[in-house]
């Protein structure tokens, strides 16, 4: 899938290893995510990573220095 990576170091599924979910994929960046902070607040991410989980979604954005990950 263009534009869908795996963090460094782990497969996919190690990944389902892990968190416990035999249905987790990694998402195409390609797409537009909006991050809801504070009531009212919301924040724009440029994804370099995404995760899905069932219903819910880890994003690593673009730029991030620190190994921040956004639900």
């Amino acid at each position: 899938m263009a534009g869908a990576q795996l963090p460094t170091g782990w497969t996919l599924e190690q990944i389902r290893d892990v968190s416990g979910d035999r249905e987790a994929v990694v998402l195409s960046t390609d797409r537009a995510v909006t991050w809801l902070g504070q009531p009212g607040k919301e924040e724009r991410l440029c994804p370099q990573i995404i995760l899905r989980f069932h219903e819910l979604c880890l994003v690593k954005p673009v730029d991030e220095r620190t190994d921040t990950w956004a639900a």
